[in-house]
């Protein structure tokens, strides 16, 4: 661990990739752990376009009651992740939450992959609306169109502008930092690969397909390692 500490701390370029576990301790369960969302295959199928499409009512009452965590806090990876911003050291976060707590703990450039919870989008007319409309209303809009969240549901492409971006972070990084994904899921997890720095340090509770590529591999809790590295902060 202290290696990696030592790795981070002293980057000049690094990029930060973050997955689901990186909010578990903030209250967000994940996805595919032995206790993640997916063990349950009805609600992988709940997250894809066909059903939202199909079923919207269905969708929306598992989105707000599964999807959309608003007690939820930045915890200790989050904040030193922002510090680490603040210090010129992390250069963007690459995240595949949809959570905004990578922003709530005061992070500026961070790269949401799979959109954000915190907007939405009538289908029809293109009218924003945000959170509280749609915890407080049904799904559809003043048009009578319907409003889907501006996340990216399973059968749906990512944003090419945020691909390409996140590409290019992870290209010039001397360091790339993976934390709390299981880099199963693509396309996503396929980035890592554009990696042509020194060091790419994985940080994740289970090991992980791509765990032979990197040059540091810490199983162990993102609050346990981070915990610790706030302690070399100044």
């Amino acid at each position: 661990m202290l290696d990696a500490i030592d790795i981070i701390l002293h980057s000049k370029n690094l990029v930060v990739f973050t997955g689901a576990g990186m909010s578990t301790a903030s209250g967000i369960p994940d996805f595919r752990s032995s206790t993640g969302l997916y063990q349950n295959k009805t609600n992988e199928e709940i997250l894809s376009h066909h059903f939202f499409m199909e079923k919207p009512d269905v969708f929306y009452d598992f989105y707000k009651e599964k999807m959309v965590h608003q007690e939820a806090k930045p915890n200790i990876g989050h904040q030193v992740l922002a510090k680490l911003e603040k210090k010129g050291i992390v250069k963007a976060i690459i995240t595949q939450n949809i959570d905004t707590l990578h922003e709530d703990a005061l992070s500026v450039n961070v790269l949401k992959l799979h959109g954000t919870i915190k907007s939405n989008t009538c289908l029809n007319c293109g009218f924003k609306y945000d959170l509280d409309y749609i915890l407080n209303n049904d799904y559809k809009c003043k048009c009578g169109g319907i409003i889907k969240p501006d996340v990216v549901l399973y059968e749906e492409a990512l944003d090419d502008d945020i691909v390409r971006e996140s590409i290019d972070y992870i290209e010039k990084a001397d360091t790339l930092l993976v934390m709390g994904t299981s880099l199963n899921v693509y396309p996503a997890a396929s980035l890592i690969r554009y990696f042509k720095g020194k060091n790419l340090i994985i940080i994740n509770k289970d090991k992980t397909p791509s765990d032979y590529l990197a040059d540091i591999v810490i199983n162990d809790d993102i609050v346990n390692v981070f915990t610790k590295l706030d302690e070399y902060l100044t």
